[in-house]
């Protein structure tokens, strides 16, 4: 087994203008959870990543969470609230 495996993380909104991408793949243990993922956001993103994940909701094998202790998965989308309507 791996000892980490590559999570595709896809940013929208202000997400995606806090990382400064709209996707990337992060390295975490396989069995990471939400958390894990968030903190490593952070650590890779800084302060306004740190703000926005706040918010933030989760859509990972399409259920939308803010639980951080769900498992990651292989994919995940960073969701932020959107203003409008």
């Amino acid at each position: 087994m791996a000892d980490t495996t590559g999570i595709e993380v896809r940013y929208f909104a202000a997400a995606a203008d806090a990382a400064g991408v709209e996707k990337e793949t992060v390295a975490l243990p396989p069995t990471a959870d939400l958390g894990a993922l968030k903190a490593a956001l952070v650590d890779r993103h800084g302060a306004e990543m740190a703000r926005v994940l706040s918010v933030a909701a989760f859509l990972v094998d399409s259920e939308l969470t803010r639980d951080l202790g769900r498992a990651a998965g292989p994919a995940v989308d960073v969701l932020p609230p959107f203003a409008g309507g």
